[in-house]
């Protein structure tokens, strides 16, 4: 998929003002940021950038006296994570889960492993994110036994692996990122749990295809996507299925709490990690 890259920069600095900048360029789209010297990178898919909602977050920007510019260029065309695949990362132990990528291996045996071997794709458990839905997966064991899993945006499969390793009887996934669904798949026959994982491309829209219900359902992508897609989650779950969401910051949680309670799900709990939020809802 073709991305922008928009250069911020922020006059004062602060870091204040780059997460508050970082929160409200949602609206225009964006789904990632990196730290610049100055200010921030945002990386937008082309097809969604909102300019209009861009300019007017910067000209209602709440911290007075700040000022903002951006430049817009194409993003180039590369293996974004070219660097992690040269030099993998150290292994995330999430008991009973460690996550690794197959080079550097746990210290100690855990007892359940997942290799990831991320080509293109988010997700490799380094993620504040990753790592809460991770941990809400452990705790709902019980009931993820014999359980159906919808794993939307799955990126390198991981929650899908997860779900899979800690009882589930089989998990969905799909993505808009061709290169995802491929890794996703490439990640599921490494773990031995292929034959119970299906891929798919697409959107949301894809969700009206797949056949039956699900008792679980895992999204971990960006506002507002979340909030455009959660009717559709909800169309796939029955009494009593789970809906775990996250990959947004803390600040967006009232909003996505309000549109679960629209759509008849039940509020459970939520957590926290850094500025980053997961939270749990019921149906």
């Amino acid at each position: 998929m073709n991305y922008f890259e928009v250069e911020f920069i922020i006059n004062p600095m602060s870091d204040d003002a780059s997460d508050l900048l970082a929160a409200l360029a949602g609206d225009a789209g964006f789904e990632t940021f990196e730290e610049a010297e100055n200010g921030l990178k945002g990386y937008v898919q082309q097809s969604l950038f909102d300019e209009d909602a861009l300019r007017s977050c910067i000209a209602d920007f709440p911290i007075e006296g700040t000022n903002i510019i951006y430049n817009v260029r194409e993003a180039e065309d590369r293996d974004w994570n070219e660097q992690w695949e040269q030099e993998g990362f150290e292994p995330i132990i999430i008991p009973p889960i460690a996550i690794h990528d197959g080079r550097h291996l746990p210290e100690c045996e855990s007892e359940i492993s997942i290799e990831i071997d991320a080509k293109l794709a988010f997700g490799t458990g380094t993620h504040e994110t990753t790592r809460m839905i991770c941990k809400e997966l452990i705790s709902t064991v019980p009931e993820l036994e014999e359980g159906r899993v919808l794993d939307c945006g799955t990126g390198t499969g991981i929650l899908s692996i997860a779900a899979l390793k800690l009882g589930a009887s089989e998990a969905v996934g799909y993505d808009i990122d061709e290169w995802s669904v491929d890794n996703a798949r490439h990640n599921a026959v490494i773990n031995r749990v292929d034959d119970r994982f299906t891929s798919l491309l697409g959107d949301a829209s894809v969700i009206d295809t797949i056949e039956g219900d699900f008792d679980l359902v895992l999204a971990n992508i960006n506002r507002n996507i979340l909030l455009a897609d959660m009717p559709r989650f909800v169309s796939k779950m029955h009494s009593g299925s789970k809906l775990i969401l996250s990959g947004f910051y803390t600040a967006d949680s009232p909003l996505l709490i309000q549109k679960a309670a629209d759509l008849g799900l039940t509020f459970v709990s939520q957590n926290q990690d850094q500025d980053w939020a997961c939270l749990v809802f019921k149906y």
